[in-house]
């Protein structure tokens, strides 16, 4: 079922070899770009009709009315309302505890910096409603907005035909749930650009003023659009389909490792399941595993289109210090360590979303209840990127403040690298500072100014 890939003996870098969708987000770009400008020019007439067009729904307006939202909680299946109530009380309790404190430094007597952590003013948070819909996502980009403060918080999702043109009413419980009423039922490309340069609606309760920052994962054109937006708005990820990799050894259960392997399959025919492993032994039973588990399980088509397609795979290892090197090029969005010393393993790990450590950490409880985010980077962008968190929706903001006898302490060294790099102006900023208020001496330069 799944493909093979053998570096046993390789020394080659392995970046390029292992299991990888190909995606083409800058082909997307163009495809969406007419959509994203004619949000921009037309507002709200260029997103009913590319709603039409793509989604296959008539919207009247694009604001989910308050009613609807509370109505949405109120008939939410109790086991439902307990799991998220459940996930969001973990998520607040790992996301608070990253909020940073303002720091000051005192460079010399009467120079200090101070870094401030200011959160932004209004976030727009996307979440996906294609193959599957996503209350969970509600919870991992509203909970760490909320910890870092921001005041403005702004969801958009795909309004669904079998709720009559409102995004799902699992989504719509989860924002009432975390005290989010300004949701709009919007998809895709055109609801990035509605977030990124605003729009106007029906009338002035329907308009969507324009956001600082968009967050949250969606298929390739939303990707597209965030890349299109990005500079206008700040981003956080270019997220593609939903990947695992696992590194597992023989101790591994080959049931545990086909199940979570299934589990991110069943996402996306895109997503991509890869196994790390040094053991043929494990390799070989995970591939029984999984005929038996893929013929039962529910979405069976989508599975096994994500297994057996070119982004999913098994990689064979010489040993797990080579499957650390290849686990690491491949930069997962989800690593799980199966292996004999997990953590050990695990906290070697440099390049990874989010990592799983062991047997009774599956994907999945990362997914809904670990507290964790599961807003993370895919396509190897872990290499450079994080997952979402608190830090997301924060600027640092350094105040630098300097009385008199600490600018003229260091004013030498200022004047001279202002020279130096042919930009006297700088210098003479600092100069005309430290003249004589009363003989309107030029500032003689011997180390330090004198009057």
């Amino acid at each position: 079922m799944l493909n093979r890939t053998d570096l046993r003996g390789s020394q080659r870098d392995p970046r390029g070899l292992l299991p990888r969708a190909r995606l083409d987000v800058s082909a997307a770009v163009e495809r969406i770009r007419p959509t994203v400008e004619a949000v921009h020019q037309h507002g709200f007439g260029a997103i009913k009709e590319a709603t039409t067009r793509f989604d296959g729904v008539e919207i009247e307006r694009l604001r989910v009315p308050r009613a609807a939202i509370a109505a949405a909680a109120e008939s939410l299946d109790p086991e439902v309302r307990a799991a998220l109530l459940e996930s969001i009380k973990r998520a607040r309790k790992v996301h608070a505890d990253q909020r940073r404190s303002d720091v000051t430094t005192r460079v010399v007597d009467g120079g200090t910096v101070t870094e401030r952590w200011v959160p932004v003013s209004r976030v727009g948070l996307y979440v996906p409603g294609g193959l599957a819909v996503y209350p969970s996502t509600v919870v991992m980009n509203v909970v760490p907005a909320q910890e870092a403060g921001v005041e403005g918080l702004v969801v958009a999702s795909p309004p669904q035909k079998e709720n009559g043109g409102l995004p799902d009413a699992r989504v719509l419980a989860a924002c009432a749930l975390l005290g989010v009423d300004e949701v709009y039922g919007v998809g895709g490309a055109q609801a990035i650009a509605m977030l990124g340069y605003g729009s106007d609606g029906v009338d002035a309760e329907d308009r969507c003023e324009p956001v600082d920052v968009i967050t949250g994962p969606g298929n390739i054109w939303v990707t597209a659009a965030k890349r299109l937006l990005q500079g206008v708005v700040g981003i956080d990820a270019e997220a593609g389909p939903t990947e695992i990799a696992i590194l597992a050894d023989e101790t591994a259960d080959p049931r545990h490792v086909a199940a979570d392997l299934i589990s991110q399959a069943e996402h996306d025919p895109m997503a991509a399941s890869v196994l790390v492993t040094d053991s043929e032994a494990l390799a070989a039973a995970v591939e029984a595993e999984l005929t038996r588990q893929v013929a039962s399980t529910k979405h069976e088509q989508r599975v096994l289109t994500a297994l057996t397609g070119e982004q999913s795979g098994v990689v064979l290892v010489d040993d797990l210090e080579q499957g650390l090197r290849v686990v690491d090029a491949y930069a997962a969005e989800h690593l799980e360590i199966q292996t004999r010393d997990a953590r050990q393993w695990a906290m070697r790990v440099r390049n990874a979303g989010a990592i799983f450590v062991g047997a009774w950490s599956p994907v999945s409880l990362g997914d809904y209840a670990a507290g964790s985010n599961h807003v993370l980077p895919t396509a190897g962008c872990a290499r450079h990127s994080s997952g979402l968190s608190v830090q997301s929706f924060l600027r640092g903001i350094h105040v630098v403040e300097y009385d008199e006898p600490a600018l003229r302490d260091v004013a030498g060294h200022v004047v001279a690298l202002a020279n130096a790099e042919d930009l006297p102006a700088h210098g003479d900023a600092v100069k005309v500072r430290l003249q004589s208020d009363h003989g309107r001496r030029a500032g003689r330069l011997d180390g330090r100014f004198t009057q």
